[in-house]
């Protein structure tokens, strides 16, 4: 079962990309990550750094509002992000930690957020 390890290292993974970090992102990824998500079927961790890491620039904030162990070394994800443009938007995800590495991520896309 997932626990407070796994969901601080899912945290810190966020962090990583938001600071745009990339050698603490590459520490907290595993060689034989997968990443899928409606726009990128099963890449691997190079494409995954390649293509979706250096996209930070585009959201003004992210705020992480549920993380949580969900079992099995899954943690769910839920955030909301503002773009550049001041658009909002929710995504779920589910990410899996084995062995204090992240070996999986599995991105559910949500549509734009109305906060009023």
């Amino acid at each position: 079962m997932a626990g407070n390890e796994d969901v601080e290292i899912v945290r810190a993974g966020f962090d990583a990309y938001l600071r745009q970090d990339r050698a603490a992102s590459e520490a907290l990824i595993a060689p034989d990550f997968v990443f899928t998500s409606p726009n990128d079927d099963h890449i691997d961790r190079d494409a995954f750094f390649d293509r979706c890491f250096p996209t930070a620039d585009r959201l003004r904030s992210q705020d992480l509002l549920l993380v949580t162990a969900a079992g099995d070394g899954d943690v769910v994800v839920m955030y909301e992000y503002v773009l550049t443009t001041g658009e909002r938007h929710r995504n779920v995800e589910v990410q899996t930690v084995r062995d204090g590495q992240i070996t999986e991520a599995q991105v559910f896309f949500g549509g734009r957020y109305d906060a009023t």
